[in-house]
């Protein structure tokens, strides 16, 4: 498919493994991409080992004017703005509300809440003086967007944030022909380390949360490009506001259907 051809796409917190996998996504269907992360160099040579159809631009999300130049320059070199992975964020200190140190919050909102923010408000000015509609997929509530995480109360707070961002400002930009989504992941693979070669610990982590999962398997970057990739296209034309879950059926347990044994029933 080529769902991209000739369109300019945003892509921040682009350097790392998500981000990574929806820019090659989106450059295998025909995009012109801007990789923008905090870590220029990681940016640079993702988009050198990309090729001539990326450019790195290196920003911190939480800077207003790092991200209006992130957003200019990537207008000015690509020649327009189409699509923004919205993809930038942390998970923070885990800490319960009564020891959470308010420094630590307000690490988390800033990035994660805020930065979501600039990034969208920047975007939608360039998409609507375009005047060409647009897309914009929001990395913001994840799972944690639907469920509550024990300790995770900046984290949670945050994601809850963008949910409700995310609706609204789908709701403003609807005249104007843009569309604005939000992904929520659930456990994806890379967010549980690095493995070192033939880490059997980390297999053993992996297994523990797929063990959990009703499909049985554990999220892959890949998953999540894939969605993205879809909210953004002509084929979700009619899809704006949603919080779209990517978790294997996993906020489907409850306490009265939650597995038994530490382990979801295994296919009849």
């Amino acid at each position: 498919m080529k769902r991209f051809e000739h369109k300019k796409v945003l892509v921040t917190g682009g350097a790392g493994a998500i981000g990574s996998a929806a820019v090659r996504r989106f450059l295998d269907e025909g995009a012109r991409i801007a990789i923008v992360d905090r870590n220029g160099a990681a940016a640079r040579e993702l988009a050198r080992s990309l090729g001539d159809n990326t450019i790195a631009i290196e920003a911190d999300v939480t800077d207003e004017q790092n991200v209006r130049a992130a957003v200019e320059t990537t207008v000015e070199t690509l020649g327009g703005l189409d699509v923004v992975f919205n993809n930038a964020g942390i998970s923070g200190v885990v800490a319960p509300v009564h020891e959470l140190p308010v420094e630590d919050w307000d690490t988390i909102i800033r990035i994660n809440l805020r930065g979501i923010f600039l990034v969208l408000q920047a975007s939608l000015r360039a998409m609507i003086e375009g005047g060409a509609g647009g897309s914009i997929v929001n990395m913001g509530s994840s799972m944690a967007g639907w469920d509550v995480l024990s300790g995770g109360a900046g984290y949670v707070a945050s994601k809850h944030g963008v949910v409700g961002l995310t609706r609204v400002a789908a709701l403003d930009a609807a005249p104007y022909g843009i569309r604005v989504n939000a992904i929520c992941p659930g456990v994806i693979e890379t967010m549980l380390g690095v493995p070192a070669s033939g880490d059997g610990d980390f297999k053993s982590s992996v297994q523990h949360f797929a063990d959990r999962i009703p499909l049985r398997r554990i999220g892959q970057p890949e998953d999540v490009a894939a969605s993205v990739a879809f909210l953004a296209s002509d084929e979700a034309r009619h899809v704006t506001g949603v919080d779209w879950l990517i978790d294997g059926g996993q906020t489907l347990q409850s306490w009265a259907n939650a597995p038994t044994g530490g382990a979801f029933p295994k296919y009849r």
